[in-house]
């Protein structure tokens, strides 16, 4: 209710504006400048009466949305995919998660992460047979090249990744 209250007084003052010269004025607040990254991999909004931080974007991992979010940015992906089925109650999947996510991430991109959560999307675990959960498949070329099921350590999903990517 008051993001409705403060969003409509934003508008207003606006849309009451009179552009100058055929143009907008530029907008100054210093709550709008550009985020600069610290060393610590945060995102500094300076600002003297509020600082905001959040964490940095990763560009190695998502979340499947949907059917057709899967068949476009895993099955038709040129870069290998591993795809993460789990689920929110499953405590073996918060571990291997952040784990397997790690491990990505220090590929530099060779391989991407797709998460898939099996209560959102039934139709894709019965369709790659997901049966219990962990479950990780290598994906290449639209191919499932290898599979595990439950936790790793980091030396295996370090092999793992490599078999992957070749």
């Amino acid at each position: 209710m008051a993001q409705r209250l403060l969003l409509r007084r934003f508008l207003a003052s606006v849309i009451s504006r009179k552009p100058s010269q055929g143009q907008w004025p530029p907008l100054t607040s210093r709550a709008l400048q550009t985020p600069q990254c610290s060393p610590g991999g945060l995102t500094v909004t300076p600002n003297p009466a509020r600082t905001i931080y959040t964490t940095r974007i990763s560009l190695t991992t998502f979340n499947i949305q949907d059917g057709p979010d899967f068949q476009d940015r895993v099955v038709n992906s040129e870069t290998p995919v591993v795809v993460d089925f789990h689920a929110q109650w499953c405590g073996p999947c918060k571990i291997l998660g952040p784990r397997l996510e790690k491990m990505v991430a220090k590929q530099h991109g060779k391989v991407v992460m797709a998460k898939v959560d099996i209560d959102d999307h039934t139709d894709l675990a019965i369709e790659y047979e997901v049966s219990a959960v962990p479950t990780v498949l290598a994906m290449k070329n639209g191919d499932v090249v290898d599979k595990f099921v439950g936790i790793k350590d980091e030396d295996q999903l370090e092999a793992f990744l490599k078999k992957l990517i070749g």
